[in-house]
């Protein structure tokens, strides 16, 4: 049977609407979803669509498919009982929960969580990883597809202050960094069967960033950042593509926009990833750009920095030029993400979301939500819809 042209097209812009959010900060773990509409361009308690409880701890942000979202939790005296759950992202209906006991060490700051990391999905499953190193694939029906104890073949792979590192899918490749101070990795795994396609030995410090994706050429590479710099892999072998060894920090990511790389090393370094094998182009550094817990955000032609004082930068991508700085209300343990309007949204510790309009000579926060409760998580985006957590609850904020 072949569908009329109208109805492929229908299908084609429902397809491009939706915007799923596959992963932490969305595509490529940038925070910039810039085929996403229709945001709030202010926030109220009209904005509240609905909030639901959450059983456990958990910092990981929620993971949309169609019109389901999916969040982590971790429950218990010593958060052992291990939560993925289900809601309907239209009106916050539970769908379904599946539980599991940690195999690994769940001791972590008492500001973190074992449900820290933020899940991918591939659009047919779900990857949940923990502190504890336990890594779980679930179908969208909650039915176990795979489950990996790490630490059953790492032992010593832990930290003290907890793991949080996100896992990210490029290809056919769930790629996860398990980095601490002893046992420390990185590797790939089958998405079918949670098997090794490949690990790589890594620097033996803390590191709480997330691996970023980034196309080069026709291929997408992955970036793995840590105290060392940056390592370029190709997602299915883990093959080198490109290291930059200047260092970088342990907490904020990198983000990619083309084939540049924005890395929080002395201040921010932009690089230009080559498809030639050579070795990355440096295109400027500025050490006074200095990101604090917060991931950068690239939007267009301007990149956007928030340091541990609460300042949000915005510089010009070519140069490092500063174009305007203001302070927000903070401070901040997540990072800041935004769509296709020029507004950024970002929740901070105290639970109070704020909305930057970033056109103009310079930003200005033009609303502010308290949702009243400790967030240190990073929000959602999907369908003109933000989506945020805290320990207790779930909140779904649109237009009323």
């Amino acid at each position: 049977m072949r569908f009329p042209i109208f109805c492929l097209s229908i299908l084609a812009v429902a397809s491009t609407a939706r915007a799923d959010w596959l992963n932490f900060r969305g595509p490529q773990g940038s925070g910039y979803a810039k085929e996403m509409q229709s945001l709030p361009r202010s926030l109220s308690d009209e904005s509240i669509s609905w909030k639901v409880p959450l059983p456990g701890r958990g910092l990981s942000s929620p993971v949309i498919v169609g019109d389901k979202l999916f969040v982590t939790a971790a429950s218990g005296p010593e958060q052992k009982q291990l939560h993925i759950l289900c809601f309907d992202r239209n009106s916050g209906e539970p769908l379904w929960e599946r539980r599991f006991w940690a195999t690994g060490r769940t001791m972590s700051h008492k500001k973190t969580s074992v449900a820290a990391p933020t899940p991918a999905s591939d659009g047919d499953r779900i990857y949940a990883l923990y502190s504890s190193n336990d890594l779980v694939c679930v179908d969208l029906d909650g039915n176990l597809v795979w489950m990996r104890g790490l630490t059953l073949d790492y032992p010593n792979a832990s930290n003290s202050l907890g793991m949080a590192s996100s896992p990210i899918i490029a290809g056919d490749t769930l790629v996860a960094q398990i980095e601490n101070d002893s046992e420390s990795f990185a590797a790939g795994f089958d998405l079918l069967t949670g098997e090794n396609k490949w690990k790589l030995d890594r620097p033996k410090a803390a590191n709480w960033t997330s691996p970023t994706v980034l196309k080069v050429g026709d291929d997408e590479v992955v970036a793995l950042q840590s105290s060392k710099g940056v390592l370029g892999v190709v997602p299915a072998t883990g093959s080198s593509i490109f290291n930059f060894g200047k260092g970088a920090s342990t907490i904020p990511s990198s983000v990619a926009s083309g084939n540049r790389l924005y890395v929080p090393s002395n201040g921010l370094t932009v690089l230009t990833i080559k498809d030639d094998g050579s070795e990355p182009a440096e295109v400027w550094n500025e050490s006074t750009q200095r990101p604090g817990t917060a991931s950068p955000l690239v939007i267009e032609d301007t990149v956007y920095l928030l340091n541990n004082a609460g300042v949000l930068t915005a510089s010009n991508i070519d140069t490092g030029e500063r174009l305007w700085r203001i302070r927000l209300n903070g401070p901040f343990s997540g990072s800041p993400v935004a769509g296709s309007d020029p507004f950024l949204y970002i929740f901070n510790e105290a639970g109070i979301g704020q909305v930057v309009d970033l056109t103009g000579d310079e930003g200005s926060i033009v609303s502010e939500l308290d949702l009243g409760e400790t967030i240190l998580s990073t929000a959602s985006l999907s369908d003109g819809a933000i989506y945020v957590r805290s320990d207790n609850s779930l909140w779904k904020l649109a237009n009323p």
